[in-house]
């Protein structure tokens, strides 16, 4: 998909052009004029068949008769003429369109209807649509405002995309008020054609934006969006907020792992895959842009801070370390050289506190020594105004300091009144100011998450030696056999083939067979219930453990038969699976559910209690690598039992790691899988393995991959 007419066309049709002002027709014409597009010999048609000129501009029957070449064309008509409208588009030549007539798929099923039409006519065209329902695009380096918003952003390194129109009007005010800097905006609006993924590539290597801002509440195709931003994010930092999380994700599952994932934890997942950077709120975003827009990279996780006051300093170092960062330790020659021209009652130690009565003279020596020490990979610069700050001056400092340095300087100016002027100085100079300390360390980790995900080596996807041909038979009987879900008998055929260890199971259809099963495997024995229409074998008492003779397991089976027939009188018995008993180990859950827009979501944490309770389980979408299967281990909160504590050896975890791969493997090869758990996978000390105990899953036919 090419796209680039979006934002540079030499030449703009606006079709529904008006002359009325309170019109949106009118209000992309006059953005159009009065935001400089018509320099350097650029064109814009006004095109109303009742009109003879808007602003200046001669206005064109149709589009037909408007000269060649045009390479974008706004359509702001009613809903019912633009097919009409997008097809001439089409007879002209003209290849890219912005569409910001509502009443598509927003507005109902014969919305959805006018919108899988204007699509047929795009396809049949070639024809690329940003739209429908959408606020228009802004490019200010052409400059071009396409757009009916209420003026035109000042420049700068962020390009933003948007899903929301009215959310991209307040984007746009903000930035207007100087808040933001903007290369490019685009309001994506119903994102019938041209989407996140598409404005990812075009903004991959353009040199006018540093940074990627998206807002998005979805992302149809989930897959895309990481391989794209896999990517872009390794050129330039990606930030995105997505809303509408807490309930997108509910829907009825089975499984226990579909009870602890959800569209939260897949896009959790997604983002940190793909090195995008999640903004929990806008405020984070506008943050997190200003900083990777202006500043240099951060290095390393040493930061520096110079202060006029000790509590804001110490405010600052506690946010620091809860993100993650360290207080860099100065050099002894640092550290004297502070000291020969600070007051006795000032710190040279980081933080270096410069006390109440530091004026612009006395900062601008502290950070000029502080940036010089080689153990500074960042500056936070508090202030706060005290009876004697010359405010201004001391900001003045910073971005005279800040233009020689390869270093990140931060500002941080607390207080409203009194900081004011110094603020805005920072702001109209580049330089990121926050008003708390807090913001100033949460952009400082994301710069820090942004550079260790930048440094990692792209992911390489390992295919194991598995045998798919057995597992799609076994699912292919189950399906024939008009059922959706495996049970642990039949999931056993499943972890076979894909190379997962279990113990030792046989089944018995009567309890002498059992308990001549039991004494030739030896005990002690566990006895399940088979049943294709019993998933959740404890539920109806349908498990006996550490059964020891065979008396013990004839009784076992009569019972658990017997409870079987009475809690589930409709299902059909097999009999009852007689399985060795495994020796204790470290229980662990490992799992998937297969979220609607990203595929499969694998989880993984420690079983029993871990997940009942604390649910401390961790996600990756599949498919993912090796390294990646390895940090889901590391990023749960009880990953010390792994380690081993209180004499325990520590865990066999290259099982483990080598047990979600081809999890991860088993679930990308098998999109009709929607569910599955293996709890528990008992792990047992390095060297020794581990096996899948309970296994079941979930189909859905319809998502078979076809060939």
């Amino acid at each position: 998909m090419s796209i680039e007419a979006f934002f540079s066309p030499r030449a703009v049709a606006v079709i529904g052009a008006s002359t009325n002002p309170g019109k949106l027709g009118y209000a992309v014409v006059q953005n159009l004029v009065e935001g400089g597009y018509l320099a350097d010999d650029r064109k814009v048609y006004p095109i109303n068949p009742g009109a003879e000129e808007i602003l200046g501009l001669k206005v064109y029957a149709s589009v037909q008769e408007a000269p060649n070449p045009i390479d974008l064309a706004v359509i702001v008509i009613p809903v019912g003429i633009v097919p009409e409208a997008l097809r001439a588009c089409g007879e002209k030549g003209i290849r890219s369109v912005i569409i910001i007539t509502a009443g598509f798929r927003e507005s109902g099923r014969e919305g959805l209807e006018r919108e899988k039409d204007i699509l047929e006519i795009a396809r049949e065209y070639k024809i690329n649509i940003v739209g429908p329902n959408c606020l228009g695009v802004i490019d200010t380096v052409t400059p071009m405002n396409a757009s009916f918003s209420a003026g035109s952003p000042p420049s700068g390194p962020m390009a933003f995309m948007s899903q929301s129109g009215a959310l991209g009007t307040a984007i746009l005010d903000w930035a207007m008020a100087g808040e933001l800097g903007l290369s490019q905006f685009v309001s994506l609006g119903n994102k019938a054609d041209v989407d996140e993924t598409a404005l990812l590539r075009a903004w991959e290597d353009d040199p006018s934006s540093n940074v990627i801002l998206i807002y998005t509440e979805g992302l149809p195709d989930g897959q895309e969006f990481i391989r794209v931003a896999r990517e872009v994010s390794k050129k330039k930092p990606i930030i995105a907020l997505k809303s509408g999380i807490t309930q997108a994700g509910a829907r009825a599952v089975s499984s226990h792992t579909g009870s602890l994932a959800g569209s939260e934890q897949a896009y959790q997942a997604a983002f940190r895959q793909a090195g995008v950077i999640r903004a929990d709120s806008l405020q984070d975003m506008f943050d997190y842009g200003l900083a990777f827009g202006y500043l240099p990279p951060l290095k390393g996780d040493r930061i520096a801070i110079v202060t006029n006051a000790g509590g804001p300093g110490i405010l600052a170092t506690d946010a620091l370390e809860r993100a993650g960062l360290t207080l860099a330790q100065l050099e002894n020659e640092c550290v004297r050289d502070l000291e020969a021209f600070l007051p006795d009652a000032a710190s040279a130690a980081n933080p270096v506190d410069v006390l109440g009565d530091a004026r612009s003279d006395r900062y601008r020596k502290s950070i000029e020594r502080v940036l010089a020490d080689p153990n500074v990979d960042a500056l936070l610069v508090i202030l706060t105004p005290q009876a004697n700050t010359d405010i201004k001056n001391v900001a003045e400092v910073v971005v005279d300091l800040a233009r020689g340095s390869d270093i990140p300087i931060i500002g941080c100016w607390m207080g409203e009144a009194r900081a004011k002027e110094g603020s805005e100085y920072l702001k109209a100079n580049n330089i990121p100011n926050y008003s708390f300390p807090e913001r100033a360390a949460m952009v400082l980790k994301a710069m820090s998450t942004y550079r260790s995900y930048k440094n990692e080596p792209l992911p390489v996807f390992e295919k194991l030696d598995v045998n798919k041909d057995q597992a799609r038979k076994a699912f292919d009987k189950v399906l024939a056999d008009g059922r959706f879900s495996l049970g642990d008998y039949e999931s056993r055929e499943i972890l076979e083939a894909y190379g997962l260890p279990y113990p030792d199971a046989k089944l018995a259809t009567n309890p002498e067979e059992a308990a001549d099963i039991a004494a030739e495997m030896g005990f002690p024995i566990v006895l399940k219930i088979a049943s294709p229409d019993i998933l959740h074998k404890t539920d109806v008492g349908g498990v006996k453990v550490g059964l020891s003779s065979a008396a013990d397991v004839r009784d076992a089976y009569d019972l658990i038969t017997y409870r079987a027939q009475r809690y589930a009188p409709e299902a059909r018995l097999w009999g009852c699976m007689v399985q060795k008993m495994a020796p204790s180990g470290l229980e662990i859950l490992i799992g998937m559910n297969r979220d609607p827009q990203f595929g499969p979501l694998v989880t993984f944490g420690l079983g029993g209690i871990f997940v009942e309770v604390l649910k401390d389980v961790s996600f990756r979408v599949a498919p993912f690598s090796r390294r990646e299967a390895e940090q889901m281990i590391y990023e749960i909160r009880t990953r010390a039992l792994l380690d081993g504590v209180r004499g325990n050896p520590p865990a066999d975890k290259e099982v483990l790691i080598d047990a979600i791969l081809r999890i991860g493997q088993l679930v990308t090869d098998f999109p009709e899988i929607t569910e599955l758990d293996i709890n528990p996978f008992i792990i047992y000390e390095k060297g020794q393995g581990g096996m899948a105990i309970d296994m079941r899953l979930v189909l859905n036919p319809d998502k078979q991959a076809r060939s």
